[in-house]
């Protein structure tokens, strides 16, 4: 049987189409935070900061939290790392941390350039590389981002992207982080 180049692609594509695996739905909103009741207590697990030093989520323990796993090398994370930067700034004199946990192999030195290249100056540089944490908090794909009230409970999360940059987003944190 003779197959022409527009056959042969069409076929192509059929097969790649029902084969494809359904993608997680991104989060179109902040409407898709999902709260946690009751809240979940912090699983056990440590971060590491750009100098190498390691940190765990419970000795911020008073503060309210952001915690966003991402990676450079992720298209929905990059889009919404600007927004998390200015969070970060405007949540920072309410005692509240904005921390990315970063999943990049390639260490401090990769973020640190991608934040160069992207003018976060905002945001600190952590790291979760192996995964560790991201997999103590069930994350099943990145972006996550978990909200952790004063108590240091998961009070809600949200997967995938969302525009942390807005009136609306910092009310419902400040909301969510005091309890």
């Amino acid at each position: 049987m003779f197959l022409n180049r527009r056959a042969l692609v069409a076929a192509a594509a059929g097969t790649l189409a029902a084969t494809a695996v359904p993608r997680k739905p991104h989060a179109a909103s902040l409407s898709d935070l999902k709260r946690l009741d009751p809240p979940e207590d912090l699983p056990d697990g440590v971060f590491t900061a750009a100098d190498g030093s390691t940190h765990s989520l419970s000795a911020f323990k008073g503060r309210g939290m952001v915690v966003n796993f991402w990676a450079t090398w992720c298209v929905p994370c990059v889009a919404e790392m600007p927004s998390l930067a200015a969070l970060a700034l405007s949540l920072a004199p309410d005692d509240i941390a904005v921390l990315p946990l970063s999943s990049d192999r390639g260490g401090s030195a990769t973020v640190a350039t991608w934040f160069a290249a992207h003018d976060i100056t905002s945001l600190p540089i952590l790291l979760d590389p192996k995964g560790t944490l991201a997999r103590a908090f069930g994350v099943r794909g990145i972006p996550t981002t978990i909200i952790i009230d004063t108590a240091n409970r998961q009070v809600a999360r949200l997967e995938g992207t969302a525009d942390w940059d807005s009136s609306a987003a910092r009310k419902l944190i400040r909301d969510l982080v005091a309890g």
